[in-house]
């Protein structure tokens, strides 16, 4: 068991598993969490409730958060930076603007507090498994002292350069993800479309060149029609929004990009927004007039 107290805040679909990775590693955790249930479970695991962020601060040497969006993030972070102790550290693991984890870095290096930007990728199982990707940004020596707590969370860690370096990693991961989405969606349409069973067509490209872990696991999803979601398609506009920002920022034409993330906002207005965003299938399924289904 490691002496220092681990504050955790957030215990979503990405974060319950995380927390809990990080309390069977030995550690002593501490847990904050808007919803009950999730914070119960942590307990039982053998982690301590704090009724607050600002609880957490005062009793953790180190705080991971993991929330939904820039804005509760910086809300979270400002609450609790005033009653951390100097010489603390903050791991923001949550998809958040680059600008953001820059500023947040330079408003804790004021009260002598570390932060690293640190998001992850590989969805609900990787964060149940521990085998998330982790992308680092920030101090090295940071890095060097969070680095047994990222590998309770993760099989994978990068560190990419300064603060905010972790966050335009995600960025770009979750350019790829959303692009790929919505490429083998067209693809299984396209081929039951045209009278092949998506089923077949799906097993005859993962042995080729085609082959992804998104063909696996999304176009399985789509095929099943397993929309339950790893991660909801509402959170992903704020990925599309940070994108964007980059792209208009650096002068970047992402036309696949916008093509996924026009899907992705159609799935949302119609009624999608709590889904996976492999469901992203279903608007060229409406256009198309056919449905994917695992019975061809």
């Amino acid at each position: 068991m490691t002496a220092d107290a681990i504050g955790f805040i957030g215990l979503g679909i990405m974060g319950r598993p995380m927390a809990l990775n990080l309390v069977r590693a030995g550690h002593r955790v501490v847990v904050h969490s808007r919803s009950r249930a999730p914070v119960e479970e942590l307990v039982r695991a053998g982690a301590t409730e704090a009724n607050s962020p600002r609880a957490v601060a005062e009793v953790a040497d180190v705080v991971l958060t993991m929330l939904p969006d820039t804005a509760t993030v910086e809300a979270v972070i400002r609450e609790l930076a005033p009653r951390l102790r100097a010489g603390a550290l903050v791991i923001d693991m949550s998809t958040i603007h680059p600008e953001s984890a820059r500023s947040l870095a330079h408003e804790l290096a004021a009260r002598g507090v570390g932060f690293l930007d640190a998001p992850v990728s590989g969805g609900e199982r990787g964060a149940i498994e521990g085998s998330l990707s982790i992308m680092v940004g920030g101090e090295a020596r940071q890095v060097e002292r969070a680095a047994l707590l990222l590998r309770a969370v993760g099989s994978r860690v990068v560190h990419l350069g300064d603060h905010g370096a972790g966050q335009v990693t995600k960025a770009v991961n979750q350019l790829v993800v959303m692009a790929t989405i919505e490429v083998v969606a067209e693809a299984l349409v396209l081929a039951a479309r045209s009278g092949v069973s998506p089923t077949k067509v799906r097993e005859a490209l993962l042995g080729g060149f085609a082959s992804s872990r998104i063909l696996d696991s999304h176009g399985e999803r789509m095929i099943q029609r397993n929309f339950r979601p790893g991660g909801r398609a509402e959170l992903h506009v704020k990925d599309i929004e940070v994108i964007g920002a980059l792209a208009r920022a650096g002068g970047v034409p992402l036309p696949a990009f916008e093509a996924a993330a026009t899907q992705l906002r159609s799935l949302i207005e119609h009624g999608g927004a709590d889904l996976d965003h492999a469901a992203m299938v279903t608007e060229l399924e409406r256009v198309a007039g056919v449905e994917l289904s695992a019975s061809w």
